[in-house]
This record gives C-alpha cells, structure tokens and sequence, in this order.
C-alpha cells in the first residue's frame, strides 16, 4: 500500500474535528447538500446541525446514496 502523496484530494483534507470553525453552524449549501442526500437516503437530519457533523453526515450519506463516487 502506498503512502498519501500531496496531490492525493484526501491527504490534504482536514479532519472535521480538527476544523476551528467546526462547531459553528452549517453552512446553507452544507444544508441543502445535506438535507437532498438525507432525503434521497430516506434520513432526517436536524436543522442545527454544526458544520463538521454535517461534513461527517454528507461523506457517510453520499457513501449511502452512491452520490461520492
């Protein structure tokens, strides 16, 4: 297996939980991204959602749904 290169998209993404404005809210496209995925995969997700959990939710919902591929 071989190690992340710098022009590998995933190695230069930065954990949700490490962001510093993870804890604010959701931004508006974060939500609408969110709430279609959440629809497409039968899913509620709530509207105070914080920027880094709906990070985490989109990846997990577009891994669901097919859409990240």
């Amino acid at each position: 297996m071989s190690e992340p290169t710098a022009n590998d998209d995933r190695s230069a993404e930065k954990d949700p939980s490490d962001w510093v404005t993870g804890d604010e809210p959701a931004t508006g496209a974060q939500k609408s991204y969110l709430h279609t995925l959440a629809r497409e995969a039968g899913e509620e997700v709530p509207d105070d959602i914080t920027k880094a959990d709906a990070s985490r939710k989109i990846d997990e919902l577009q891994d669901e749904t097919g859409r990240g591929q």
